[in-house]
């Protein structure tokens, strides 16, 4: 799929991505990248230039009104109808659709949200993270299958993004398919099944995210020595070693996937150099820098696409 808009710009090139049923996909992606236009377009808000999309099996186009009655979007900017309550804007939004009454059910959106106590409030009165509560309450109002989240928890406190993530995991193990994006790395880290990360319009890499993690995470050993040293040896200068400013610290860096890190091999060889250490951890890289390091280089783990990879399913 590709989207190009008027004067030229194209913001989508060439999109090949399938999403399962039943899982928390994480879209991740700078500012700029195409994950706005690319939900926009799933959920029928914007066309797209070439290529075919379907959600739930549905094509967006010729079966427009199943496809969308599938989805439900949060979308990034706070905007409803600020001079109506909260339980008639989600009883409103679940009517679009053509959905009989259901008490019960809105009730028990606004209870999980935290909204019930506030149900017969404006929302101009609300604050900003009730306002995002009431926007999840609308999305899912006509009981979606596919939920699109594009930054839900921007501008809200920390007891309000755990909430939303316990909400989220609770509605994945219901059956409903989860598009995330996300400027919080620890929130696809913490919730996602799998990751996708879009830079410049194009798809530079969808993988599980413990995969993704093993496969392209870094480990490093860190090692407190007994007494400082001025420099590493230059026997051990090809050992991937870098050594603290103070001289108290040196640190292995290696590739997190191999079997044989020669971690054993190297303290021997330090043993050698009678450099002797008191403690020693391990950390490994974070989804974030990862992340960052894809960004940075988007070539480097991209897989050529096929030139007619022109589906989105969802």
């Amino acid at each position: 799929m590709t989207k190009t808009y008027a004067g030229g710009y194209r913001a989508l090139k060439g999109i090949d991505l399938e999403i399962r049923r039943g899982e928390i996909f994480a879209l991740l992606g700078p500012n700029g990248a195409g994950k706005t236009t690319l939900i926009s377009i799933v959920c029928g808000i914007v066309n797209p230039s070439e290529g075919r999309v379907l959600a739930d099996g549905h094509d967006i186009v010729r079966d427009y009104r199943a496809a969308r009655s599938a989805i439900g979007l949060v979308p990034q900017e706070l905007h409803t109808d600020a001079f109506e309550t909260v339980h008639d804007t989600v009883r409103f939004s679940r009517g679009l659709y053509g959905k009989p009454p259901n008490p019960a059910y809105l009730e028990k959106i606004l209870r999980e949200l935290s909204l019930w106590d506030k149900r017969g409030e404006k929302i101009m009165a609300l604050s900003g993270g009730m306002k995002r509560r009431v926007l999840i309450a609308k999305a899912l109002s006509h009981e979606p299958s596919i939920l699109f989240l594009d930054e839900p928890t921007a501008g809200v406190d920390v007891e309000l993004r755990r909430e939303m993530w316990a909400m989220v995991s609770r509605l994945r193990d219901s059956g409903v398919t989860i598009i995330l994006t996300t400027h919080y790395i620890d929130e696809a880290e913490e919730m996602a099944d799998r990751v996708g990360v879009i830079n410049q319009g194009e798809i530079v890499l969808v993988e599980d995210k413990r995969v993704l993690m093993r496969k392209l995470g870094k480990k490093q050993l860190s090692l407190q020595l007994q007494a400082p040293l001025d420099a590493v040896p230059q026997a051990l200068a090809s050992d991937a070693l870098t050594l603290s400013d103070d001289g108290n610290e040196l640190v292995y860096t290696f590739d997190a996937q191999a079997e044989d890190t020669g971690i054993a091999a190297l303290l021997k060889r330090l043993a050698e150099h009678g450099i002797e250490f008191k403690d020693l951890n391990t950390s490994q890289s974070s989804l974030e820098e990862i992340f960052v390091n894809l960004v940075k280089s988007p070539q480097a783990e991209k897989k050529p696409a096929p030139g007619a990879a022109q589906e989105v399913r969802a």
